[in-house]
């Protein structure tokens, strides 16, 4: 497996793109306009083909790179069927198989961050978004979230896979990359809850303040990140 996390400094949003050794396919899971030339430099160096492009969720904090994907490589747009998002190739339905060379891509409904929040799983590895950050939780008031579905989501999806699961968000504010299911299980304070009902008052006092940029990423990224 080819395997590379990008990092972009205004949002803190990490993006990843994986390959496969045997034929060289690839794909790429939440892409930044701001740094498609960063990833067709990477794709071009490794000699790899890019089939897929996925966002977990319409993001509220920075424009998608997806359309510009779509231009310099012809790679299929893939989100999940509760998407309001317009240009897909076509919707991803929960539980769905895609298969990039020899690798297979789980496709996983988790809504609670946003209303069309998913999950994608690689082998070990599970790219979640923002329904579960390292240390912390995706925020749950803006975008159809709600804080119950996401302790679903979290409690009886995320939570009930094997210990060992890597998980690879996608933000992180504090310089850490990667943690377990186990890791996060044991030392993140927001699951450290023992009702769905704790859960959502703890998450409906964050009062958080709205991401910058959401008046304008949004309509954008409806569109897949086209103006």
């Amino acid at each position: 497996m080819i395997f590379k996390q990008f990092f972009d400094e205004q949002s803190s949003t990490y993006t990843y793109i994986i390959g496969s050794e045997k034929n060289k396919e690839s794909l790429i899971i939440d892409s930044v306009a701001d740094n498609v030339d960063e990833y067709l430099d990477f794709l071009n160096h490794n000699k790899l083909k890019l089939l897929f492009a996925l966002d977990t969720h319409i993001h509220a904090d920075h424009i998608s790179g997806m359309s510009l994907l779509y231009e310099k490589t012809g790679c299929k747009l893939f989100m999940g069927e509760h998407t309001t998002a317009e240009g897909l190739t076509r919707k991803l339905q929960n539980n769905e198989e895609l298969r990039v060379g020899d690798m297979i891509v789980k496709v996983i409904f988790t809504p609670g961050h946003t209303s069309d929040s998913y999950c994608f799983l690689i082998d070990d590895m599970l790219f979640t978004g923002d329904t579960l950050l390292i240390g912390e939780t995706g925020r749950t008031d803006f975008q159809n979230g709600n804080s119950e579905s996401a302790y679903n989501s979290l409690f009886n999806i995320i939570l009930k896979f094997p210990d060992n699961t890597k998980i690879y968000p996608g933000h992180d504010y504090n310089g850490k990359k990667s943690s377990t299911v186990g890791y996060e299980k044991k030392t993140n304070p927001r699951l450290q809850v023992k009702s769905k009902e704790e859960y959502a008052n703890l998450m409906n006092k964050l009062n958080l303040p709205k991401p910058k940029k959401i008046d304008i990423a949004i309509p954008r990224n409806i569109k897949l990140g086209k103006k």
